[in-house]
C-alpha cells in the first residue's frame, strides 16, 4: 500500500490535502497552529508533517527512508517536540526555550528544514510564551513550528497573529467506525460502539480499543451515576468526597454524564436511534420512564454547569457536592 501524508490520519482529508499541497509546491508555512478538540487528531498531524518535511522519498513522507525510520522511532536530529508536560510547569526555566532556539538556529542535519512541535500550547506559562516569541516573528530561513491548541482564544494574540491557522473539526463517527475496522482489526460491534462515545475525537476511540481499562472505567462511573440516583444525600457527599480526591481528571466522568443524560432525554422523546450510550438500552429506557422531562433537562443543566465551573478554578469537592445533590431521585433500579 503506497504511503502519504493521510496514511495513519483518521479523517481531516480537506486538511492534509491543503498541507501537502503546500509540502509539494514548497510553501508550507513558518509556523503552523494546529487547534482542536483533544485527540481529535493535532499531535499525529504534527507528527505527519514533520516526517513529511524531512522525507527523501516520495510520496512524503514515504515512511522507508532513513529520515523517515528516525522520525517514526523518535530518532531524528532535526525534529525537536516540546510536550505539555514541559510547558505546564510553574518552574518553567526559559533557558528551554532558548535551547529550543539555539537548536533552531543551527543548520539542519540531513535535509531542508528542522521542525519544532509545540504541543498543547495553550499550557505554556506567560513567560514561555514571550520566550518563544522571538523565533515567530524572526524565525531562521530553515526552521519550521508547528504548535497544537484546544482553542486559539488561549493563546496570545501575538503568538496566534504569527501562525498560519489550521483548526481541525470532530471526526464523523463513521470515518472512525471504519479506521477501527479496516486498520485496527476491530469487531464491528465494538466499532460502531466506540466511533458514537468518541464524539469526534478519533484518538479516544484507538485508546479504547487498545486499553480495555478506558470502557470498564466508563461502565463503573455510569453504574455510579444510576446508584447514586436512588441513594440520598449522605451517600452522594461522601462519593463526592471519594472522587474529587482521585487523580482522574473530574471532566471525564461529568462529560461522561452529561452525555448519559442527554441520551435520556432523547430516549424520553422517542430518539433511541440517536442516543451514543446504545450498550445501555435498558437502563436509558428505565430512568426515561420514570423522570419527567423537567427533571431530565434540569440534569443536563446542572452537569454541563459544572463541568463549566472546572474551568474557573473551582472547589472541586463543592462543585460534584453541588451537582450531586441536586440530581433527580429514583427509586429502585432497572432490571
Amino acid at each position: 500500500m503506497e504511503m502519504s501524508l493521510q496514511t495513519g490520519i483518521v479523517g481531516h482529508h480537506w486538511a492534509v490535502a491543503l498541507l501537502q499541497q503546500a509540502i509539494e509546491r514548497n510553501t508550507f508555512p513558518h509556523a503552523l497552529l494546529i487547534t482542536g478538540i483533544s485527540q481529535v487528531g493535532k499531535r499525529t498531524l504534527a507528527h505527519a508533517l514533520a516526517m513529511a518535511l524531512t522525507c527523501h522519498g516520495e510520496p512524503k513522507p514515504c515512511r522507508a527512508c532513513p529520515s523517515c525510520r528516525k522520525a517514526l522511532s523518535g530518532n531524528h536530529p532535526d525534529i525537536f517536540i516540546e510536550e505539555a508536560e514541559t510547558f505546564a510547569a510553574e518552574t518553567l526555566k526559559i533557558e528551554q526555550i532558548r535551547d529550543l532556539q539555539h537548536n533552531l538556529s543551527l543548520s539542519p542535519h540531513e535535509g531542508r528544514y528542522k521542525i519544532a512541535i509545540l504541543c498543547d500550547f495553550e499550557r505554556a506559562t506567560l513567560a514561555a510564551a514571550n520566550a518563544l516569541l522571538k523565533t515567530l516573528e524572526e524565525p531562521p530561513a530553515h526552521a519550521r513550528l508547528i504548535l497544537t491548541a484546544r482553542t486559539a482564544d488561549r493563546l496570545l494574540p501575538t503568538i496566534t497573529s504569527r501562525c498560519q491557522r489550521l483548526p481541525l473539526r470532530p471526526v464523523p463517527a463513521a470515518a472512525i467506525d471504519a479506521f477501527l475496522q479496516q486498520h485496527m482489526d476491530a469487531p464491528p460491534e465494538t466499532a460502531h460502539l466506540l466511533s458514537r462515545l468518541a464524539q469526534g475525537r478519533p484518538g479516544w476511540a484507538i485508546g479504547a480499543l487498545q486499553q480495555p481499562e478506558i470502557l470498564e472505567q466508563r461502565k463503573k462511573w455510569l453504574a455510579d451515576l444510576l446508584s447514586l440516583t436512588g441513594r440520598g444525600y449522605a451517600t452522594r457527599l461522601n462519593y463526592a468526597h471519594t472522587l474529587s480526591r482521585s487523580d482522574t481528571p473530574l471532566t471525564e466522568p461529568l462529560h461522561l454524564w452529561l452525555l448519559w443524560w442527554r441520551d435520556v432525554l432523547l430516549t424520553h422523546s422517542g430518539l433511541f436511534a440517536a442516543t451514543i450510550n446504545t450498550d445501555h438500552a435498558e437502563a436509558l429506557q428505565w430512568m426515561a420512564q420514570h423522570l419527567p422531562a423537567s427533571q431530565i433537562r434540569r440534569a443536563i443543566t446542572l452537569t454541563y454547569n459544572a463541568l463549566q465551573n472546572f474551568n474557573h478554578n473551582v472547589n472541586p469537592r463543592l462543585n460534584l457536592e453541588v451537582l450531586l445533590l441536586n440530581l433527580p431521585y429514583l427509586k429502585g433500579q432497572p432490571a
